[in-house]
């Protein structure tokens, strides 16, 4: 019994199994689809703590334009943190798949404390044209209604339609919004600025881009950036920014040298068929298709009725010019404060990550920990709560390097006690020598270089190679790079001071005023204000003579009679070159030169 016990059980497994077996091979009833993917998955989210929706907002053109709304769980009476980029919404808002918001943010925003732990809600959409969004796509668009945008439509338009649509379709918000962004987002942000919706209430861009022919990304002063080309390629080849620059060269210097001009190498990667590269072929010098654009400008004819914090960084390789100079156009009109500006110690968009050091260069504490605690948050906190805790912001807030101490200062640039700003003149001298004091005029003289056109003085050491982390890393942080092997170049002229037996500090826009000649009917002119370190250091023995460059900028030389009217210059004659270098708040410490 025991033994037939054990066989009837075995079998009855096998005919299971069997069984089983044979209800899955049968064939599927609907004749309709074999379709195994479902017409809409809907994730489970139960566990999140956000909720993530995506919509596509209507702007007064038809045009839908894609936005990524992220909502903490639970948020009611949530201020609206908006951000309009190129550069993919949903990227973005993706840093990690997660069921927590902290993991989907990452390192990318200045302002996660405020979306974590404060509940604000979280808006990131892309620009017509790019990604996701409908329209046509213009680099840093003019205004609508002019010459170079005939449409009714541009980045104000966009973002007061967007704005209008977010108050009234997400219920879990206070219908408050603020705006943010860097660089070509902080460009929107000032842009929202211009007839702004009622509903914006604050606006902080940071190291935006103002005025792309003075100093922001395509030109400096005249003098065109080679370095923008690659970008021209991946932001308008296609919708997606999908295309690639590639070279033959591991050293950009050598690739560069293998042309005989920008056009050339434009068209080796087939840049005649992107918009922007012919607009800027077609618009060399500052007439009005740059002057039209400018933010600066345009903000100059606006009232001030949004509080905005304008952030700028010292050390900035890409948008140098434009916060300082948004601050000078709107400030005087400021009359119940309202325009706050913020100098930190960073590269580009340093001030969303570590700020302790950028290169070689230590500033003893987190600057942009300090910036993201004491000034973002207070800030959108006071402007965007409907509590409105009171925030103790000073006008200017502002890092002195050399010191390594922030400061609170009244305007920019800073004043001394009496109120005044104190100009002080630092003169070329014979012998290489630098002082505040003139050469006596019984000492007229010159010092000469030759400059040849085939053997360019490089910004970094070479080889210079951007590609990969590395590559990255050299771009972020060329402007404090020692400049010793700059200055031991027989093309490059180097004049020095005594060694400094006091604090000297600089606060504000140093302006260069040179007289020169050349041989040749044109030419680009460097200047460089550098802080020279004692030989020996202390502490930090590799700092020893280290050339820190304060500021620094090139002049196209054509240009020395206004930089909307290009002339040659008159070969062998002395011609005077004045133009600014970008702004500087820094103490030279005694045994520096």
């Amino acid at each position: 019994m025991q033994r037939s016990y054990r066989f009837v059980r075995i079998c009855v497994v096998l005919a299971s199994a069997v069984a089983t077996f044979a209800l899955a091979g049968e064939p599927i009833q609907d004749s309709k689809s074999v379709n195994e993917i479902p017409p809409k998955f809907t994730p489970k989210t139960e566990s999140f703590d956000y909720v993530r929706r995506t919509e596509m907002i209507p702007m007064r053109d038809g045009v839908k334009l894609y936005t990524v709304i992220l909502i903490p769980h639970g948020a009611k009476r949530a201020p609206i943190l908006l951000s309009r980029t190129p550069y993919d919404a949903d990227e973005r808002t993706k840093t990690r798949s997660s069921a927590h918001l902290a993991a989907v943010l990452g390192d990318a925003e200045v302002v996660d404390d405020l979306i974590l732990n404060e509940g604000y809600i979280r808006v990131v959409q892309d620009v017509r044209g790019k990604h996701h969004s409908e329209g046509d796509y213009l680099m840093n668009p003019p205004p609508h209604g002019t010459a170079f945008n005939p449409t009714n439509v541009d980045d104000s338009t966009d973002a007061y339609d967007t704005i209008d649509w977010l108050v009234k379709n997400i219920p879990e918000s206070n219908g408050k919004v603020g705006i943010l962004g860097i660089s070509y987002d902080g460009f929107t942000s000032l842009a929202a600025l211009i007839h702004p919706h009622p509903a914006l209430r604050a606006a902080m861009p940071i190291n935006p881009m103002v005025d792309g022919w003075m100093g922001d990304d395509w030109f400096h002063q005249g003098a065109f950036r080679q370095l923008g080309i690659p970008y021209y390629l991946v932001q308008e080849a296609d919708r997606d920014s999908s295309q690639k620059w590639w070279s033959d060269h591991f050293d950009d210097y050598e690739s560069w040298l293998s042309v005989w001009s920008v056009d050339e190498m434009a068209q080796r990667y087939g840049l005649d068929q992107v918009g922007f590269y012919r607009k800027v072929k077609e618009h060399p010098a500052y007439d009005s298709f740059w002057q039209s654009q400018a933010m600066d400008k345009l903000l100059a004819k606006e009232p001030v009725s949004v509080p905005v914090m304008l952030v700028h960084s010292l050390w900035d390789q890409e948008d140098i010019y434009g916060a300082v100079h948004v601050f000078a156009a709107i400030k005087p009109k400021d009359t119940d404060h309202k325009v706050f500006l913020v100098l930190g110690p960073w590269f580009h968009h340093q001030a969303r990550l570590d700020g302790s050091a950028i290169g070689a260069i230590q500033f003893g504490s987190d600057t942009a920990a300090y910036f993201r605690e004491n000034l973002v948050r207070p800030f959108f906190d006071h402007f965007l709560k409907d509590d409105a805790p009171p925030a103790d912001l000073a006008p200017v807030a502002a890092f002195e390097t050399g010191t390594n101490r922030w400061e609170r200062l009244p305007t920019w640039p800073a004043t001394g006690d009496d109120g005044k700003i104190d100009p002080a003149s630092l003169f070329l001298q014979p012998n290489g020598k630098l002082g505040f004091d003139q050469a006596p005029a019984a000492e007229p003289g010159f010092d000469e270089y030759v400059s040849d056109p085939a053997k360019p003085v490089p910004f970094l050491p070479r080889p210079i190679h951007l590609e990969g982390d590395e590559g990255y890393h050299d771009w972020q942080t060329w402007l404090v790079r020692d400049q010793r092997e700059a200055s031991s170049r027989t093309d490059v002229l180097t004049y020095t001071s005594d060694v400094l037996t006091a604090p000297l500090k600089i606060s504000g826009t140093p302006t260069v005023n040179l007289i020169a000649s050349t041989t040749g009917t044109d030419g680009d002119f460097v200047v460089k204000l550098i802080d020279v370190y004692p030989e020996e250091t202390g502490r930090d023995p590799k700092m020893g003579g280290y050339q820190l460059m304060i500021s620094g900028d090139i002049f196209r030389g054509r240009y020395y009679q206004g930089f909307d009217k290009p002339k040659p210059i008159p070969a062998n004659e002395k011609v005077r070159f004045r133009f600014e270098l970008p702004t500087a708040n820094h103490v030279f410490l005694p045994g520096h030169r």
